[in-house]
């Protein structure tokens, strides 16, 4: 499923305009973005959370020339599914 297939469901379901379910949806995803870019989770109880993950820099190897490389120090985002969502996937 894709974007543009969750506005037109949440559309569906809600009775709203396309473009209101798009601003909504676009919102939710700005403010999911922004807290964790200040390194808040965000939980939505039922559906699961997001985290900020940090990987710390440390050494790697080229696969090609098998020289030592430097890995800089990065963050991911890890998801954690609720119990609901687990649920739903195994009946």
């Amino acid at each position: 499923m894709h974007k543009t297939d969750l506005v037109d469901r949440v559309a569906d379901q809600t009775d709203m305009s396309r473009d209101k379910a798009d601003a909504a949806v676009s919102a939710m995803i700005e403010h999911i973005t922004n807290a964790l870019s200040r390194d808040e989770s965000v939980s939505l109880v039922g559906f699961g959370s997001f985290v900020r993950s940090h990987r710390s820099a440390r050494q790697g190897r080229h696969p090609q020339t098998g020289d030592t490389i430097q890995i800089a120090a990065s963050s991911s985002v890890l998801f954690r599914p609720g119990k609901a969502l687990k649920d739903a996937l195994n009946p």
